[in-house]
């Protein structure tokens, strides 16, 4: 079948479900492979649950009109979404980078929906296949799309730009993650510079964060540059004195917004504000707007949530980790006003053969302040000597901290997503 006839069947049954678990009537179910399922065997259960067509990519059992058969399912996905996209010419905005992308992600989208019927990756379904998800998602009405993409090797990005077609991009950073799959931090500045590169070659715009120099090179040739950071930028702001539970800012240049409250736990946010407030500025988003979008955000989904639970305060950032955003989390955790601060962190993965230097060095970062505990759990932890508690799973350390009955504490947990750390607080 063409993509473009697969695209009149789309346009018809326009929701699209790759879980079976999931599958609603009408759906079309793409049966995908991966190195642990593979959705060809769940066919006939697709056609039985109400899915519209199967498109699968090996033989089944039986015969169905509702069949059809592709060389490649998940390949076949990106294409219908490519052509999907072709279908509009709105701003697709795409941003990557090491830390802090999801969270600047739903900043520039809660900005952008003041003004615009805007579209945007759901949760972190930021690979292969929630991108295109997501760009199916977009509906007829879309007035802008904002999508995620997270990567951890060469070559990634690239493949998602090229279905994407982003006409505008930020990379947040390029940190100490995915280390083992990029081959160091040159390879996470080539890899995420992916993006900076299609921009370069398709006339894109870019957001840089100016105080990052290596952004400003990374972005050299991009026919139009917009800049955001602490000086020396267009829009200029600052983290407000004092270390107060949240982050707030004080606006110094490029608009009249002035002070700004937000609900993000970390000075290490700035970036991520500013670069929502520059994108809402660009787009002619009213500064009222920006400033009351930014001021009602709340995070979820583990991501610097600050919560209390039994008379202690707890910042749960738990939803990925790496020696950058921890290094960030744990001094500004240091610096906050706060007592009996107690950290417990999980291991960090994918940092290849810097892995067991990365979590000494985190260990001797810990040393320099004082807590009134620490726990690490799991991944090299467990196989560096230190001074502090040591567990192998987080539901071994939820049983510690259960033993403990604290009141009036304050903890972080942070770790890499493998460690479950947020298991803790259950």
């Amino acid at each position: 079948m063409e993509i473009q006839d697969l695209y009149t069947l789309f346009l018809k049954h326009p929701s699209i479900q790759t879980d079976t678990r999931k599958l609603q009537e009408g759906d079309l179910f793409f049966a995908l492979k991966g190195p642990n399922f593979n959705g060809n065997k769940f066919a006939r259960q697709a056609i039985d649950s109400g899915a519209a067509f199967v498109i699968a990519d090996e033989p089944t059992d039986f015969v169905d009109e509702r069949l059809i058969y592709t060389d490649d399912a998940l390949e076949t996905l990106q294409q219908l979404a490519k052509y999907h996209r072709q279908q509009f010419t709105i701003p697709f905005i795409a941003i990557t980078g090491s830390n802090g992308k999801t969270t600047t992600k739903e900043l520039i989208h809660q900005v952008l929906s003041t003004t615009y019927k805007t579209y945007t990756t759901k949760g972190n379904l930021n690979n292969h296949i929630g991108i295109p998800l997501t760009i199916l998602s977009v509906r007829k009405d879309a007035e802008m799309a904002v999508v995620e993409m997270g990567a951890n090797h060469q070559k990634e990005i690239e493949s998602y730009c090229a279905y994407t077609l982003p006409t505008h991009g930020l990379i947040t950073n390029c940190g100490k993650a995915h280390l083992e799959g990029f081959g160091g931090i040159e390879g996470v500045r080539k890899g995420k510079g992916e993006l900076f590169d299609y921009l370069k070659k398709n006339n894109g715009t870019a957001f840089i964060m100016a105080d990052y120099d290596y952004l400003k090179e990374m972005s050299a040739g991009i026919p139009e540059i917009k800049t955001y950071g602490t000086s020396r930028a267009e829009i200029t702001g600052v983290a407000a004195a004092g270390h107060n539970e949240f982050l707030k800012m004080r606006m110094t240049g490029g608009t009249g917004l002035g002070d700004i409250q937000t609900h993000l736990v970390g000075d290490y946010n700035l970036p991520n504000v500013l670069a929502a407030i520059t994108i809402g500025k660009y787009f002619k988003v009213d500064e009222q707007k920006i400033k009351t979008a930014l001021e009602q955000y709340l995070p979820t989904n583990s991501r610097s949530q600050m919560m209390e639970k039994n008379g202690n305060k707890i910042i749960l950032d738990a939803y990925n980790a790496n020696p950058s955003s921890m290094k960030a989390a744990i001094e500004n955790f240091a610096a906050m006003e706060g007592n009996n601060k107690i950290l417990l962190l999980g291991g960090m993965m994918e940092l290849g053969q810097e892995s067991v230097d990365e979590h000494k060095a985190l260990i001797e970062l810990i040393k320099k302040y004082h807590w009134q505990q620490v726990v690490l759990v799991g991944g090299d932890f467990n196989v560096i000597p230190h001074p502090y508690l040591n567990f192998a799973t987080s539901v071994q350390a939820r049983e510690w901290l259960q033993q403990q009955r604290l009141s009036n504490a304050t903890l972080l947990i942070k770790g890499s997503r493998s460690m479950q750390m947020e298991k803790i607080l259950d």
